[in-house]
């Protein structure tokens, strides 16, 4: 069956990679949206404004490429992967450096705010790793309880998710210090970690079709909560792959195995908008700068094994409707 939209006015972005899609991030600076893919390939592509896709720059790794990332100022990317390694693209050279190496594969990577130069990698190897891209030794190294699957940070939080659920929260004042380790309220195994656009709390998805929402600070412990989502009539459960959250109104964005979209309000608990069926599983999401393009992968995801593998891959951009992603609560 052909992968389609969720909504018939959706753009279909030209060249798409050639294998599974791992992540999408759109440049803090400007319409640009890179994709790391299984083909070792990140690529970067310029969205018009008419909604059309122009390839813009290229790069390898040498295994699948697992997660990509902009810095701040919108010059540079870096991408990490099974190569175990992570890598910087500069927009303006058009070269890609190496900038961090570990023992494993590096599952997740992120640019922190505290600099345009310092990045976190995040790893296989049960590491979580501090670099200074002009230097090639870490500037500093955390021993996780247990292998890295997810990485998220925004201000001075960051938070990896493990797996057998371990969640690690750091205050980036005090980087090399786990500043608070809980288990993920989720029965089953962490699967994306996405932080609030406050810097106040984080949302888990798991393999097993849950989100939790949860505040870092004691005194707002008591607005912790999970719900259900990604599964179908027929009970059914579903992978949550990843979630984005909108860069204006805070609501999110959550997409599944299940191939559908949905955004959501956490403060009101209830369900924004539920789009259409994409007859493939969705890979990875990514809000542009202002919220108002919303990018998404059709790409199998591997959760039903590889007698399951489809060679098609697609990224699609959405037209964000005000209506469908402001929160319900506020006076309009």
């Amino acid at each position: 069956m052909a992968y389609k939209s969720m909504d018939p006015s959706d753009f279909e972005v030209a060249n798409p990679p050639t294998d599974g899609i791992s992540s999408l991030s759109f440049s803090p600076q400007a319409d640009f949206l890179a994709a790391s893919s299984w083909d070792n390939q990140v690529r970067i592509y310029e969205v018009q404004p008419t909604g059309n896709t122009v390839g813009k720059a290229a790069y390898s790794h040498e295994g699948p490429a697992l997660d990509v990332v902009w810095s701040k100022d919108g010059t540079k990317v870096v991408s990490s992967g099974v190569d175990k390694a992570a890598r910087m693209f500069d927009l303006s050279t058009g070269q890609s450096t190496q900038i961090a190496e570990h023992a494993e594969a590096i599952t997740s990577v992120r640019f922190l705010d505290q600099g345009q130069s310092i990045v976190a990698t995040g790893s296989l190897d049960k590491t979580l790793k501090y670099w200074d891209t002009r230097s090639p030794q870490p500037i500093g190294t955390v021993q996780l309880p247990e292998r890295c699957y997810s990485m998220d940070t925004l201000g001075q939080l960051l938070v990896v998710g493990t797996a057998e659920k371990h969640m690690c929260l750091f205050d980036l004042n005090n980087p090399t210090t786990i500043f608070k380790q809980n288990t993920s309220p989720l029965k089953w195994q962490t699967r994306t970690v996405s932080c609030f656009t406050n810097g106040k709390g984080y949302a888990i998805g798991s393999i097993e079709g849950r989100v939790g929402i949860q505040y870092v600070d004691e005194k707002e412990q008591s607005k912790n909560f999970s719900f259900k989502c990604h599964r179908d009539d027929t009970k059914n459960v579903y992978v949550v792959n990843d979630i984005s959250f909108h860069p204006i109104h805070g609501t999110f964005s959550t997409c599944g195995s299940d191939g559908t979209v949905s955004f959501w309000d956490k403060d009101c608990k209830q369900r924004l908008k539920a789009f259409g069926q994409c007859n493939g599983p969705i890979a990875c999401t990514a809000f542009n700068r202002t919220g108002q393009i919303f990018a998404y992968a059709v790409s199998y995801d591997w959760s039903k094994g590889y007698k399951f593998a489809t060679p098609a891959q697609k990224i699609f951009l959405h037209a964000v409707r005000d209506e469908d992603i402001k929160p319900r609560n506020k006076k309009r």
